[in-house]
């Protein structure tokens, strides 16, 4: 299952993304929690694999 796993995403300021098809170019990316912050909604969690395109 892991070799057809797709990381789709829209942030089009990090150097991974791939604008053109709103994916993730990176073969894995961390996830971490945001500190303080128990909302049990997606804002939980961040992509600690950013990296700004500039």
């Amino acid at each position: 299952m892991q070799e057809n796993q797709k990381i789709n995403c829209t942030v089009e300021s990090c150097k991974y993304n791939n604008v053109q098809e709103n994916s993730c170019t990176l073969k894995q990316i961390i996830v971490t929690p945001s500190q303080g912050c128990n909302s049990q909604m997606p804002d939980e969690s961040m992509c600690s694999s950013y990296k700004n395109n500039k």
